[in-house]
């Protein structure tokens, strides 16, 4: 699968070389288990649309029971590519870039060009972890040279704003905060579901202007039990603008602008999980992870994604377009007779620790699709762990790393003891008072609001089309009153108690963090956004 080779090199986490028997006694390393739990899908009809929405309903819950440090987990998530299926030969990343120096992508690099990603997890550049999971948009606009993962910062990678000429997610909703460590959920939940849909939407017009620009702004959805609706899109400059700042004709009309998305399958991928080593009386080693916790059932299933569906332009791209030239009502919903659901397949996935290959989990619990085309895992009855549980420990054979219990460590090694570290808070996120963030500016005085993470974000109402993201375009004053006019509709129109996407087929839906939820002050009631200017840790 195409999606899956990509992960694989995108968002791995450097780590150390494997340590001495000493070394790994004393502390732990990085490279506990690397792998993907993943679905895939029968293929779409032949010539079929469905390729301007995906989206679907994960699972939420506390993988782990503390913060740990080092630790980067994504819990089912998917990505979109823009289609370049058409190009054979010509490099789609150039050089300088990035992604340019992986040759094994070549001759195209189209699997690498751009993407949007994202979705909920646990990711080691989070500054504020909790326990629950968080979600976070983020797409690569430029062949990975940088990320984008919330109205004004990187996904993580960055204590300050991304520069000005880099910003790329517009704030949508005037009725939630989008803090750039995430977003937090209300208590503790349990395997509720958080539903989220990316669709490609005109919300401006294609541009022959330079660069030539389509109209795709691919927008986030949401599904929460308090909150529904979009949040947020990607501005369709900041997928073009690669071939004018490149000097590359051949690049212009192959971004997500213009392109019809690539969607396929998805995934946990787990990336960086610690570890702890060490060796026995007889010199064979024995090594430790965290415990790792699934919501299974009475019947041993952890349920992770439930209602894969696909989209065409008649599902909603087309009544917006005509919303925003002034025929029609549009109400935001999704005609689900442009709707497509796969049906699901799956695969029992591999694991590896410190690149050597993990054997016995497969007979702890394995993969399946469950009746309703709901993918997640089954565990089994065994000797090494409960059911919810990865394994934990594991014992050196030849080449391989295999599943043992917990009675089966010997005392000498200390690992049942060993605790891992918990994880500290990051540095503040920080905005500058000048650029895009001060000219035109705010219209209100900062606000504070305290999460559920334990962080306080600083926000600022500002006009829609006065945020910091589209103060690096220089539009014509028709094209930016236009897009007002729309959004202002949009907030009158489309509340957060509807239903965009179709509910779930079953469970119920987790609440995101109360604290996000936010009223818009008198005079402000649209058309105007609330833009996060920092985040902190008291």
């Amino acid at each position: 699968m195409k999606w899956l080779l990509v992960i694989s090199l995108l968002c791995a986490w450097p780590v150390a070389a494997g340590p001495s028997k000493l070394e790994a006694a004393a502390e732990a390393e990085r490279d506990g288990l690397h792998g993907y739990i993943a679905y895939s899908h029968e293929e779409a009809p032949a010539h079929s649309a469905f390729t301007a929405g995906m989206g679907f309903y994960a699972a939420v819950w506390p993988l782990i029971r503390q913060p740990l440090a080092n630790l980067q987990i994504g819990l089912p998530g998917t990505w979109i590519m823009p289609d370049n299926s058409d190009d054979h030969d010509r490099p789609l990343a150039p050089a300088g870039t990035l992604a340019r120096q992986w040759p094994e992508r070549g001759p195209t690099w189209s699997s690498v060009f751009q993407t949007v990603e994202g979705g909920l997890g646990y990711w080691a550049g989070n500054h504020f972890r909790y326990g629950p999971p968080k979600f976070s948009m983020n797409a690569t606009p430029q062949c990975y040279d940088y990320e984008i993962g919330s109205p004004g910062w990187s996904f993580f990678y960055s204590d300050d704003a991304l520069p000005d000429n880099r910003l790329g997610i517009a704030q949508l909703s005037n009725r939630i905060l989008i803090p750039p460590d995430g977003l937090p959920f209300a208590g503790q939940p349990s395997g509720q579901f958080l539903g989220y849909t990316w669709m490609a939407l005109p919300w401006t017009e294609a541009s022959q202007a330079d660069p030539p620009t389509g109209d795709q702004s691919w927008t986030c959805f949401l599904g929460a039990a308090n909150f529904k609706g979009p949040i947020a899109y990607y501005i369709p400059e900041t997928w073009s603008k690669v071939g004018k700042l490149f000097n590359d004709a051949f690049l212009q009309g192959r971004g997500l602008d213009a392109r019809p998305g690539v969607m396929g399958g998805g995934a946990m991928e787990i990336n960086t999980v610690p570890r702890f080593s060490a060796p026995d009386a007889h010199g064979t080693l024995y090594s430790k992870l965290p415990e790792l916790q699934f919501p299974v059932d009475a019947e041993g299933r952890a349920i992770l994604v439930q209602d894969v569906t696909y989209y065409s332009k008649a599902a909603l791209y087309d009544a917006v377009k005509a919303w925003r030239d002034g025929a029609g009502n549009c109400s935001g919903q999704f005609d689900r007779t442009a709707a497509w659901l796969p049906k699901l397949t799956t695969h029992t996935p591999q694991f590896d620790q410190a690149g050597k290959k993990l054997t016995g989990v497969e007979r702890v619990f394995d993969t399946r699709i469950f009746e309703g085309n709901v993918w997640g895992l089954q565990w089994f009855t065994n000797e090494v762990s409960p059911a919810g549980l990865f394994p934990q420990y594991y014992r050196q054979v030849g080449e391989e790393r295999v599943v043992v219990s917990a009675a089966a460590v010997p005392a000498e090694t200390q690992l049942l003891s060993r605790e891992f570290k918990l994880a500290e808070p990051g540095k503040p996120y920080t905005s500058p008072a000048t650029g895009a963030w001060s000219r035109p500016g705010p219209k209100s005085a900062p606000i504070r609001v305290g999460l559920m993470d334990g962080s306080w974000v600083t926000y600022c109402w500002y006009r829609f089309v006065d945020q910091p993201s589209f103060q690096q375009y220089h539009w014509s004053l028709e094209k930016r009153e236009k897009l007002q006019t729309v959004v202002a509709k949009l907030h009158h129109e489309w509340p957060i108690d509807r239903d965009y996407m179709a509910p779930p087929t079953r469970g119920a839906l987790v609440a995101l963090d109360p604290a996000l939820l936010v009223k818009p002050p008198p005079g402000l009631e649209a058309g105007f956004v609330p833009i996060v200017i920092r985040q902190e840790k008291p």
